[in-house]
């Protein structure tokens, strides 16, 4: 097996590498005794994600039919001298962090399905596999049992494992942490490829480690995802500031406030005070059918930006309308929004929590979808943010992004400090993401946006902002001992325990392949 591995590896020059390629596909397949399948040859996709800026070819698309499969592959790498392993989940990290450069790429969607419905004292949880979409969770959950989980990402096109393996994050977050605080018990495959069940109790260091660890400790192949009951429908609503100090100060206090005394969803975005129809103006209706944006209610000492508050209520269809307006207008009554500039409309919850995906459908029609997205992420600590803003929303960015420019508070007590996730120090941060949609050949260049985005790091850092970058990407690991600080020795020790050969998720560029211990 491993004299096989090193032939298939090693050949002699690209034009022999490619006919092993194609010639020993098969027999690769073989040897690993795989339930599932080894494509050597279509392996373009593998080599491609959703940010569009980067592209390697891998050796092999691998498509696990479940957990002993995953297995397996990793076991086959770690007897090779320098073969690598990611997972793959539905193509959407920014910087090629699913990517394996002639390493073996696993296609978690590949997986067999897994769900069901369990209760422990009392709760119900969720058994998923690790390449479950939450959108089809989201509907099974909510169809099947008038449940849904607590924590969601905006984009639910994205698997379980892999959003698990960096944090998740949404409008929920405020009060019930990221996805990451709402596991109860994961199986992860290793990168010594051995199958582990963990949860706090059982294996607590691997299932801390996996969590947020960016796949460099194991492949995620099974969650138990906190549950709760799904509400019928919701009350969305978007109002507008022309100050960032009045946006923050509401922002906080909601998030600061009891569950009672609060709505069940917040986030925020800048826009652009024009009528721009990307970034300005026309992106804060939330329905083509209401009345426009009326930009006469904006005050004449506004600037270049504006700020939108987005909040949203849940009820139940039993629940009277008179009642949920008096509760809306008494959680409002406390904002200092600009008034005549406020939007909403009632909405099923299923369909709220799939917006994006109307949106998907818009974009791929138009080709947007298939453009570069050189996203940007970022969580900076309230005590900087008004700054942030001052510097990157009110000069560096005053023309917009040509797409969402969020940015709405988190609560640091709300995620667990024993994951691998790292967090700016203060009890409040923001989450800033700069969701960049290119209109080439009218729009940017990659070129400049990539590099308006270094601009904007560096500012952070010359600034001295207290900042993490979220979804992180680096090019040295010095700066990856920079980005976890006094957490990059628990990373490193982590690292040894459960991929010493540094095997798995080789993207993320953090670790270098080691030949043998």
């Amino acid at each position: 097996m491993i004299a096989y591995l090193e032939r298939f590896v090693h050949g002699n020059d690209v034009e022999s590498r490619q006919a092993d390629d194609e010639e020993d596909c098969s027999s690769l397949c073989d040897a690993l005794d795989l339930q599932g399948s080894i494509d050597c040859v279509a392996t373009g996709l593998a080599g491609k994600d959703f940010g569009g800026v980067y592209s390697f070819k891998p050796l092999a698309f691998v498509k696990p039919a479940n957990s002993d499969d995953v297995a397996r592959v990793v076991k086959a790498a770690l007897q090779s001298s320098n073969l690598t392993v990611a997972a793959r989940g539905n193509g959407h990290s920014i910087n090629g962090q699913a990517m394996a450069d002639r390493g073996l790429v696993m296609d978690m969607r590949a997986m067999e399905d897994h769900f069901q419905v369990v209760w422990i004292n009392g709760t119900p949880y969720a058994d998923v596999s690790g390449g479950a979409l939450w959108e089809d969770v989201l509907k099974r959950c909510v169809l099947g049992f008038r449940l849904a989980p607590r924590s969601w990402t905006d984009y639910l096109s994205l698997t379980v494992g892999g959003t698990l393996s960096n944090a998740g994050v949404s409008g929920q977050a405020f009060r019930y942490g990221p996805q990451t605080s709402n596991v109860a018990e994961l199986e992860v495959v290793t990168g010594k490829g051995d199958i582990i069940v963990c949860s706090e109790t059982q294996n607590p260091q691997l299932f801390f480690a996996a969590l947020g660890g960016l796949g460099q400790f194991g492949i995620i192949t099974r969650a138990r995802v906190a549950l709760q009951p799904a509400p019928d429908k919701l009350r969305w609503i978007r109002v507008v500031y022309a100050e960032f100090e009045e946006f923050s100060r509401d922002a906080e206090l909601l998030v600061t406030l009891q569950e009672s005394d609060s709505f069940d969803y917040l986030e925020g975005f800048v826009f652009v005070n024009s009528d721009d129809p990307s970034n300005g103006w026309p992106s804060v209706p939330l329905d083509p059918q209401q009345a426009p944006f009326d930009p006469s209610h904006i005050p004449a000492t506004a600037g270049s930006v504006l700020y939108c508050l987005e909040v949203a209520l849940h009820y139940r269809n039993t629940d009277h309308p008179s009642a949920l307006d008096v509760v809306v207008n008494r959680l409002l009554g406390r904002l200092g929004f600009l008034p005549h500039l406020k939007f909403e409309m009632d909405l099923n919850y299923v369909e709220f929590l799939l917006r994006v995906k109307h949106q998907e459908e818009q974009a791929k029609a138009s080709g947007v979808w298939d453009a570069p997205h050189p996203w940007l992420n970022l969580f900076v600590s309230k005590s900087d943010i008004a700054d942030f803003d001052c510097h990157v929303f009110k000069k560096i960015l005053k023309g917009g992004v040509g797409g969402p420019m969020l940015i709405y508070p988190l609560t640091r007590s709300m995620w667990d400090t024993r994951t691998s996730m790292v967090v700016p120090k203060d009890e409040i941060f923001y989450i800033v993401a700069l969701l960049r949609f290119t209109a080439y050949p009218k729009g940017p260049s990659v070129e400049k946006m990539v590099a308006q985005n270094q601009e904007i790091i560096k500012c952070c850092v010359n600034k001295g902002f207290d900042f993490k970058l979220y979804l992180p990407h680096y090019s040295s690991q010095e700066e990856w001992k920079a980005h976890f600080g006094n957490q990059w020795a628990r990373f490193v020790e982590r690292k040894a325990s459960f991929d010493p050969l540094a095997i798995l998720a080789p993207g993320q560029k953090i670790f270098s392949r080691i030949r043998h211990l």
